[in-house]
């Protein structure tokens, strides 16, 4: 792991315009598995890690839940992490204690959106509240000044289509952000089709980069939202949707028929599992480093 290579990559990649393709997770070994697939960069999804508990994304697990993960996949892996810090767990003063603490685990950026705390997922049921464009301009100047890395990237993530505030109110809080120091705006839509966000990037004229999360419209893929203004493409819950399918899918089949017989023909081997583990190194390391009194007896 290099956290500070990896940070100044990121930085580099989305000064340079991107696009960074990114993939979420929420353990090491997802991790492995996007570095090995070949994303630019790992999202450390609050839905993602929230599901894993077996939580509501709704600000149920706390900072420290959020930040041991992070540092988890942030050992894991050379690749730059993203990670999803919600609200940022209170205020402007949270904010700055969230910045130094993730900037310490060798995090590359986080992300903050602009609702209220306690969040709701955004694409639950139910209505979604923003805190003032204000209130939160100050959240992404007290993220600015905490950090100590001119390479740690704070992403400002604003629900304004999200909430159906419009996108006259959508462009005014990305400028606010933008000219409060966010890096990077992240620009969030449900809807079906990519119309929307399409739309923002047509309007957008601040120099700040752009990052969108395609979950609810995949009609477009990341080059071609490249090409409409989207410097960095998160896709951020598709490892956790394939793995609950397969592993649905594979319980249900071991339970009807009594037998691993046939499922052994679609799942990974023990070996691989292994593999990704590394456990060649740490049996070569165990073998060279560990040692007990019968060695010294028997030389």
């Amino acid at each position: 792991m290099q956290t500070s290579n990896a940070r100044k990559r990121l930085a580099q990649a989305l000064r340079e315009r991107g696009p960074v393709v990114t993939i979420g997770v929420h353990n090491p070994l997802g991790a492995r598995l996007a570095q090995e697939a070949g994303f630019d960069a790992v999202w450390v999804s609050g839905l993602e890690l929230s599901a894993a508990a077996g939580v509501p994304d709704a600000n149920i697990l706390s900072m420290r839940d959020f930040l041991d993960s992070a540092r988890q996949i942030t050992e894991s892996v050379d690749l730059p992490v993203i990670c999803d810090c919600d609200t940022g767990f209170g205020n402007a003063m949270n904010v700055m204690s969230v910045v130094r603490q993730y900037e310490a685990a060798g995090v590359a950026a986080i992300c903050i959106e602009d609702k209220v705390f306690p969040k709701l997922n955004s694409f639950a049921k139910g209505k979604q509240k923003l805190v003032s464009k204000v209130e939160f301009a100050g959240k992404i100047e007290a993220a600015k000044h905490a950090k100590k890395s001119d390479d740690f990237t704070v992403i400002a993530r604003t629900e304004a289509l999200i909430a159906g505030a419009g996108m006259a109110e959508a462009l005014d809080r990305a400028r606010a952000y933008a000219t409060a120091g966010a890096d990077v705006i992240l620009i969030h839509s449900k809807s079906p089709n990519p119309d929307e966000v399409c739309e923002f990037l047509s309007y957008w004229d601040h120099e700040t980069p752009i990052a969108v999360v395609p979950t609810t419209y995949p009609q477009l893929n990341a080059d071609e939202l490249h090409e409409r203004g989207a410097n960095l493409v998160i896709y951020a819950n598709h490892g956790l949707r394939a793995s609950i399918r397969a592993i649905t899918e594979t319980f249900a089949q071991i339970k009807a028929e009594r037998s691993t017989i046939n499922a052994e023909k679609s799942i990974a081997s023990v070996a691989r599992i292994f593999e990704l583990q590394d456990m060649a190194s740490f049996r070569d390391h165990e073998e060279r480093f560990v040692r007990s009194d019968e060695d010294e007896e028997s030389s």
